[in-house]
């Protein structure tokens, strides 16, 4: 039997998907079975997870349910006892999961293993950006104002700590991890309960194992359903944690209008960013006395996009980003 279990949502990335399998072959780690499930793909996807001619990966369709439930399939078929996580357009890089499994081996009580990300692009181009947590104290407050995580191709987690937030879903018919009423939000809404309702413990590692793709036209590139998906990410997490929303609501708010609008700066329109940022400082003053470098820097980028020509700002772009990154955080 594998003793890790990695789980692969498909749908419509066939662009990437090979590349992200190769990734997961290549790895100085062997003992594992790979899951891909097919998420309802109209394209060459399955069929190229079909033929890569490795015997440890299987492909599982199904009719497209988003990302929760393609994993929450993927862990239903999976027999590890250590579930990882990647999304079919990331990359790992060769030593990933054997550092996740010496990390979880080398710590009893850590539930969760996680580390950096360095961001790419459609192309696979470095776009001099690290997704690290700012704290290192793992409270439930950083889960919900933040997401030290980062993103979903990041994770590896032990079976049983998943088992502790398992559920049935009555209008599904089914038991999940996570919940499939979430088309966006749902990793961070899973990592919340995680610690929140079952208290695991999370762990993390320094280096950048995970090459997060920036994709202009998936689902991160739209920032209006994903601060409507925030909005109900938190009113998920006001029943089973109130006090944690009660006292952390607003600057939560502010710091996801922030990411959002530095992500408005890559992606939207010339005046979303500075529109978000707008309200990020209308909702929570205080987010430019707690982290003034990154909320000015994230106010001069978006600024910068209205006011200069679009080949100037373009040039500028990326090294107003990094300054922006000095301190780097996810998911604010």
């Amino acid at each position: 039997m594998p003793r890790v279990s990695v789980v692969i949502p498909l749908y419509q990335t066939e662009r990437f998907i090979g590349e992200a399998l190769n990734s997961v072959i290549a790895q100085t780690f062997r003992d594992f079975e790979v899951i891909v499930v097919d998420d309802g793909s109209k394209d060459n996807g399955p069929a190229i997870a079909r033929n890569t001619g490795d015997s440890r990966i299987r492909v599982v369709s199904q009719a497209n349910r988003g990302l929760a439930g393609a994993r929450n399939t993927g862990i239903r078929n999976a027999i590890g006892e250590i579930i990882a996580l990647l999304d079919a357009d990331d990359i790992w890089e060769p030593r990933k999961l054997e550092l996740h499994v010496a990390h979880l081996d080398g710590n009893p009580s850590a539930d969760v293993s996680f580390c950096a990300s360095k961001l790419i692009d459609e192309e696979r181009e470095d776009v001099g950006l690290v997704q690290s947590p700012i704290t290192r104290d793992f409270e439930e407050s950083d889960f919900f104002c933040r997401n030290p995580i980062g993103n979903g191709s990041v994770p590896v987690l032990r079976r049983a700590a998943l088992d502790r937030i398992e559920f049935f879903d009555n209008s599904r018919g089914w038991n999940c991890w996570f919940n499939e009423d979430f088309r966006q939000s749902e990793d961070v809404e899973c990592w919340m309960r995680l610690k929140a309702a079952a208290g695991c413990a999370f762990a993390y590692i320094e280096q950048p194992l995970t090459l997060y793709r920036v994709n202009s036209g998936g689902l991160s590139a739209n920032v209006d359903a994903q601060l409507a998906s925030w909005h109900k990410f938190r009113d998920a997490v006001a029943k089973y944690a109130p006090e944690v929303v009660e006292d952390h609501g607003r600057r939560a708010e502010a710091y996801q209008l922030r990411f959002l609008a530095r992500r408005a700066v890559r992606s939207a329109s010339r005046t979303t960013a500075l529109q978000l940022m707008m309200k990020s400082l209308a909702v929570h003053p205080g987010v430019i006395l707690e982290e003034p470098m990154r909320t000015i820097s994230s106010l001069a980028a978006a600024a910068a996009k209205v006011a200069l020509p679009g080949p100037v700002f373009t040039r500028l772009q990326r090294s107003v980003l990094q300054f922006a990154s000095t301190r780097p955080g996810v998911r604010l």
